[in-house]
C-alpha cells in the first residue's frame, strides 16, 4: 500500500541581484511621458544634449548633484530610480536548479525566489523518471501541470491520467498524487503551484 506524505521543495536561498543598476531607461521614459525632447531637458538642466543622451543609455554615470537636477526638472522622486522593477526576467540557463523529490528529473525554478504568489517549475524528465512510488501532497491551493513535449502519467490513488504534449491538468492542493514518465523518451513539463510552496521571503 503506497504511503502518503507531504512534499516540500528544497529551499533555494535568495541571492543578490546581478548586473549593473540601470537608471537611464526610467529617466527616458519619464521625459517622454512629459513630452520633453532631449534638447529641452538639456536646456532646463544646463547639461549638454550628448550628456543627457548618454545618461539615458546608461553609457555614463552622473554625479549625485546632476542626478538630483535631472529628477527635479522631471518632478521624479530620486528614490524611484532605485526601486525594484515591477517585472523580473529569468533566463532559462540562469534559472536555479531545485529538487522537488523526483528521480531522473532536472528541475528549474522559473519564477523569482522571493515570489510567494506562484511558483513555476520546468521539469525535464528522462525515460522512467518518476515522483516516487508513494503518493504525495503539496502544501498549496492549486497545482497545474502542462506538458510541453513527450508525455507524463499522473497517478492518483483511484486512477491514472495520461497526458500528452499540449495537455494540461489542474488539481486541488493536498490531493494525493505522483507521476511517471513511461513514454520511453524524454519529456518536458511545466508545474505551476499556487501559492508558492516555498519562497525565499519566508
Amino acid at each position: 500500500m503506497p504511503r502518503l506524505y507531504t512534499r516540500r521543495m528544497r529551499a533555494v536561498h535568495p541571492a543578490p541581484q546581478g548586473g549593473p543598476l540601470t537608471i537611464g531607461p526610467r529617466l527616458r521614459a519619464t521625459r517622454l511621458a512629459q513630452g520633453l525632447t532631449i534638447a529641452q531637458l538639456a536646456e532646463a538642466t544646463g547639461l549638454t544634449k550628448g550628456f543627457v543622451s548618454r545618461v539615458e543609455r546608461d553609457e555614463t554615470s552622473p554625479s549625485v548633484a546632476t542626478l538630483l537636477t535631472l529628477c527635479q526638472v522631471l518632478s521624479l522622486p530620486i528614490g524611484s530610480l532605485f526601486e525594484a522593477p515591477e517585472h523580473e526576467v529569468i533566463r532559462l540557463d540562469e534559472a536555479p536548479h531545485i529538487n522537488f523529490g523526483g528521480s531522473l528529473v532536472e528541475e528549474r525554478l522559473l519564477t523569482p525566489r522571493s515570489e510567494a504568489g506562484i511558483q513555476l517549475l520546468r521539469s525535464v524528465l528522462d525515460p522512467g523518471a518518476s515522483g516516487g512510488d508513494d503518493f504525495y501532497t503539496i502544501t498549496c491551493e492549486l497545482e497545474v501541470l502542462h506538458v510541453l513535449s513527450g508525455g507524463i502519467t499522473l497517478r492518483f490513488p483511484q486512477h491514472d491520467v495520461e497526458l500528452a504534449a499540449g495537455d494540461t491538468v489542474t488539481l486541488k492542493g493536498r490531493e494525493p498524487h505522483t507521476w511517471v514518465n513511461a513514454t520511453g523518451g524524454r519529456s518536458e513539463v511545466l508545474w505551476a503551484i499556487v501559492p508558492a510552496a516555498w519562497s525565499g521571503s519566508r
